[in-house]
């Protein structure tokens, strides 16, 4: 089977039911910035220090090729092949967070990216995850996007927030201290 079909050429893409549309169409930047957080979860989970986190990491990932299916789809047209997000797998992100929080020093500081090669992995999916919610949330103004799409992206990038916190505490290693400047007087 090739790869290539030539039919992306014009600048035109086909989404799931095979209406065509614009390679820049937000719906094509909102599904392919999901898509670009899921190859970063998939670097995060490469690091050693996530090995016994690995079978979370992949339900993420799995969850994401869902949002990007909901995402690569015609609203009016939609498939009942796709399945919906469920509120469950917005609940295991929170109840991970809240289990990673009891261990976790209270956060008196802000925290910038650093400490541990993970670590920084995890921030850089946040930032990559905030920007997926906004495409997601520029397409929402515009056309139909599951809700709970967008409740997922924004609790899945609290979770690697707190995941990076983790991170550097289990590796034994001090979060970076965000010290503002002092004014000059």
């Amino acid at each position: 089977m090739k790869i290539y079909t030539k039919t992306g050429d014009t600048g035109k893409t086909s989404l799931v039911e095979g209406t065509r549309i614009s390679k820049s169409h937000l719906r094509i930047e909102a599904y392919g910035n999901v898509d670009e957080l899921n190859c970063f979860i998939g670097l995060l989970a490469d690091q050693e220090a996530n090995r016994d986190r690995y079978p979370l990491l992949k339900s993420i990932q799995d969850n994401l090729f869902v949002i990007g299916s909901n995402l690569a789809s015609d609203p009016s047209k939609k498939s009942a092949n796709i399945p919906p997000v469920d509120a469950s797998d917005i609940e295991l992100l929170e109840s991970e967070m809240d289990r990673m929080d009891l261990e976790l020093p209270e956060l008196r500081h802000f925290v910038l990216p650093g400490g541990h090669p993970a670590a920084s992995m995890a921030h850089v999916c946040r930032t990559v995850c905030r920007r997926a919610e906004r495409g997601v949330i520029r397409l929402a103004d515009h056309d139909e996007v599951p809700d709970r799409v967008v409740v997922y992206l924004n609790r899945l990038s609290d979770y690697f927030f707190v995941l990076s916190r983790m991170i550097c505490f289990e590796q034994k290693v001090e979060e970076v201290k965000w010290v503002p400047k002092k004014p000059a007087e």
